[in-house]
């Protein structure tokens, strides 16, 4: 049986996002990213393509760790300026049915009373629409600008996304019964307020005694993205997540991580095939393999190596301008540098010794991901390759230009797939949650946030916490 490929397209509110320097290629729009004839030119695009979702990614500081500044970044337009990405959502649902919407925010820098509000509103907007990228934070540049020194310890910010989502299980699953909301003009009540139930937390991080502020959305509980590559992040994406993104730029590598996670749900309780499990990759196709091979090697020329090495000094934490271009990358001493670019050799047939501006070149295009180039045809080969024998489910596509790249991919790539039964032929019907899992709009009960229903085994609903009829709030200032 012919396995189902999904699609992702990977893109973020600013300019070239993984593919630095190729803002400066004459057809490139990531300029555009201000306007939202950008965004919804792109939404119909890519819900033409049949893709899941678009999957927007986002930060809140900048890439500082290369120099110790951030005038590399600045210069080069390495995900800055920035902007953000939840405003986008709703004009680009208005314009499509179907194309669900990821949308990233961190865990250690809002709270996450108003964040559930939030999340309600734009899933009640796109009927169901929404997932969340769960991150913890990365940059300290980020940290500091919002009070801090330095993020909290890594086990630790998962501690304290631990918790944060508690609270909005809470709030989203177990504040609102379904039918609180009667609508009965004859006795006078819109909402049945003992249907309505405060959700009386107290914790380390969080108090937050109320009620949920939004009445219950077409999925309550968007679908959580996460895309934690670490043990204590596996681990947390094992009990959340439905979504998981990974970046591994070999089949080997690729492979363990998928069973590394495949084998964590199992051990949160869950199905093995729970969530589904994205790779990130980029796409160069055209017509033939050597016009797809010469389109490669012009983006290549316009890639900015400094740029490439700004971003991976910020994803593992080592500042590569210490180094000389041409110094071999055995002198980086760095285990994680060392294997990162063990996988990555694994797409060399020559097996020379790479060096630090071979890191910038490889980041140049992509991030960290493997760069698939050819027909329609080969690609598609490549990327059926790579499901059949790593267990993936689909793949985070990011781009060398945009919106060119999902273009490419959408007339060279998904018509192949789709003839061989390896793409869906048209689009499922209903929220995100449903579309990706075929099992209703809701979590499933097995996941770690339905025990926080009315009724569930976390269920925080107590006499003393429903709301009366009657009771009058009084404002005391």
């Amino acid at each position: 049986m012919t396995r189902r490929i999904r699609f992702n397209a990977f893109d973020m509110n600013c300019v070239a996002h993984q593919s630095p320097g190729l803002w400066r290629h004459p057809e490139d729009q990531s300029h555009r990213y201000k306007e939202l004839s950008y965004w919804t030119d792109l939404a119909r695009l890519l819900e033409r393509g049949r893709f899941d979702g678009l999957f927007i990614a986002d930060v809140l500081g900048t890439y500082d760790v290369y120099g110790g500044n951030d005038i590399a970044a600045l210069r080069d337009g390495a995900q800055i300026p920035v902007a953000d990405p939840l405003l986008l959502v709703t004009a680009m649902a208005a314009v499509t049915e179907h194309l669900g919407f990821g949308v990233t925010t961190g865990t250690g820098f809002e709270h996450p009373f108003p964040f559930a509000r939030r999340l309600s509103t734009l899933d009640h907007l796109t009927g169901g629409r929404v997932g969340w990228n769960v991150v913890t934070g990365y940059l300290p540049s980020a940290a500091r600008n919002l009070g801090a020194d330095d993020q909290l310890d890594h086990d630790d910010r998962y501690d304290q996304a631990d918790e944060y989502l508690e609270v909005l299980y809470k709030l989203w699953e177990g504040s609102w019964e379904d039918d609180a909301v009667v609508r009965d003009a004859e006795r006078g009540m819109y909402v049945d307020p003992a249907k309505v139930h405060h959700i009386g937390h107290r914790g380390r991080h969080f108090t937050v005694p109320g009620i949920h502020l939004s009445e219950p959305s077409p999925q309550r509980t968007p679908v959580i993205y996460q895309a934690g590559a670490s043990p204590r992040g596996v681990r947390f994406a094992a009990e959340n997540a439905e979504a998981i993104f990974v970046a591994a730029p070999s089949k080997r590598v690729l492979a363990q991580t998928v069973s590394r996670i495949r084998d964590a749900l199992e051990a949160a309780g869950r199905d093995r095939y729970a969530a589904r499990i994205y790779a990130l990759a980029t796409l160069v196709t055209d017509a033939t393999d050597e016009t797809a091979r010469a389109k490669h090697e012009e983006y290549l020329s316009y890639a900015s190596v400094e740029g490439g090495l700004v971003f991976m000094s910020g994803w593992m934490g080592i500042d590569l301008s210490r180094y000389d271009l041409d110094d071999p990358i055995g002198d980086v001493e760095s285990n994680a540098i060392r294997s990162a670019v063990a996988a990555f050799q694994e797409f060399d047939d020559d097996g020379r010794a790479w060096t630090v501006r071979d890191i910038g070149r490889w980041a140049g295009i992509g991030g960290m991901g493997p760069v698939f180039v050819g027909s329609g045809e080969t690609v598609a080969d490549r990327l059926q390759e790579w499901v059949a024998e790593t267990d993936l489910d689909g793949f985070n596509l990011a781009y060398a230009i945009t919106p060119g790249s999902f273009e490419d991919v959408v007339r060279h790539v998904v018509p192949v797939l789709t003839a061989r039964g390896a793409y869906a032929a048209e689009h499922a019907p209903g929220t995100l949650r449903h579309a990706l899992f075929g099992a209703g709009d809701r979590l499933p009960p097995g996941h770690r946030g339905a025990s926080y229903r009315v009724g569930g085994a976390n269920s925080t609903v107590l006499p003393e916490t429903v709301s009366r009829p009657g009771a009058i709030a009084i404002d005391s200032r």
